[in-house]
């Protein structure tokens, strides 16, 4: 049975009711909603990853691990990350999942695939790794991870810079970029450096766009079919942007935040040939997962993009007109911790994740 928890208001952060649907996770990263699924207590359906490397199903108000996983390397930012389902579940039954596996010269960034089955024991069949980013390095930072299915059946995976700011700056290696491949792993021939795209041979052909930090938030855009990601600064800098073929983001030669010690990068936030934010963050708030409202549960809010805040502990609501932000809103501000995700159910509700050792599924109320 969910348990309903009140969350405090200030003058920043309004009072939002909040249903804990699943708890004592350990570092929950991401959530599906599986076909069935229900917005009521106990009629759930969800697949969940733990950063340490457990795929759960919860279902009747029931968690179970589900097998079939390859090695996760669990260590520093990276494990299990992000899940998505195929847009053709009903048909293929293939989940989708990234996390952080050893391969040589260290860790890399990988994306998976296996059939998911829930009748008697849950368990992924015929797992397959579709994708790794190479090469490895040393360093448990910067994995980015986040997987997105468009409009057209194509997978976009952001991979951060790995702590190693040189990398986004080089189109031959994928690291601190938005790679697009096939639901196979394999390459389209349109992709900007493919052979078929705008520049062959100039980069690695997986690469979409070019000049990322690290992007732990990616949505498609329910109206436009856009894909728009929100990834790390350094000491301020958090960036909204939307994806486009063969761009260019600029980091590390652009950027609105500081090195950690308070250290200038740069001075240069805008320059000709590189795309500007939507908006940025400064102070940082650490952002991590991001969706779009729609439907009529929360008619206040419908058309913003919700993101989820680890250093900022809240869900920063923001309003858009004509596909720009002109206002935001903290909401939860202080009350559930560090928040890791943010999803929309088939039904229109949103979920959010929080990123503790004892870890939540928590739904918002209207």
């Amino acid at each position: 049975m969910a348990v309903m928890v009140s969350a405090s208001g200030s003058a920043d952060s309004p009072q939002v009711d909040t249903e804990i649907i699943v708890g004592n996770l350990s570092r929950p990263w991401s959530l599906a909603f599986l076909p069935g699924h229900q917005d009521i207590p106990g009629r759930e359906r969800l697949l969940i990853t733990e950063r340490p490397g457990r795929l759960v199903y919860y279902s009747g108000g029931r968690k179970q691990t589900v097998p079939g996983l390859p090695r996760t390397a669990a260590e520093g930012q990276g494990g299990l990350l992000d899940v998505v389902l195929s847009p053709d579940f009903g048909r293929d039954s293939l989940v989708y999942f990234s996390f952080s596996e050893s391969i040589p010269g260290g860790l890399g960034t990988s994306v998976g695939r296996g059939r998911f089955r829930s009748d008697g024991n849950p368990e992924l069949t015929d797992t397959e790794v579709i994708y790794t980013a190479r090469p490895g390095s040393a360093g448990g930072r910067h994995f980015g991870s986040r997987l997105v299915f468009d409009n057209d059946g194509y997978l976009y995976v952001t991979l951060g810079d790995r702590g190693s700011r040189e990398r986004a700056r080089d189109t031959f290696d994928p690291y601190g970029s938005v790679v697009r491949l096939n639901p196979d792993g394999s390459v389209p021939r349109d992709n900007p450096f493919a052979p078929g795209g705008t520049n062959p041979g100039q980069g690695t052909p997986e690469m979409w766009s070019t000049g990322h930090r690290n992007a732990q938030g990616m949505a498609l855009h329910p109206e436009t079919g856009e894909i728009w990601i929100h990834e790390h600064g350094p000491k301020g800098g958090d960036e909204v942007n939307i994806i486009r073929a063969g761009a260019d983001y600029g980091w590390p030669l652009l950027t609105h935040g500081v090195e950690y010690s308070g250290a200038e990068i740069t001075d240069i936030t805008s320059a000709p040939g590189f795309e500007d934010p939507l908006l940025h963050w400064t102070p940082s708030i650490a952002p991590s997962g991001m969706a779009f409202v729609t439907g009529d549960i929360y008619p206040d809010w419908k058309g913003n993009l919700f993101v989820g805040a680890l250093a900022g502990r809240h869900l920063r609501r923001v309003v858009l007109q004509e596909g720009m932000p002109v206002s935001q809103e903290l909401l939860l501000s202080g009350t559930l911790g560090r928040i890791r995700d943010v999803r929309v159910s088939p039904g229109g509700y949103l979920y959010v994740l929080t990123d503790e050792n004892d870890g939540g599924v928590y739904r918002l109320m209207p």
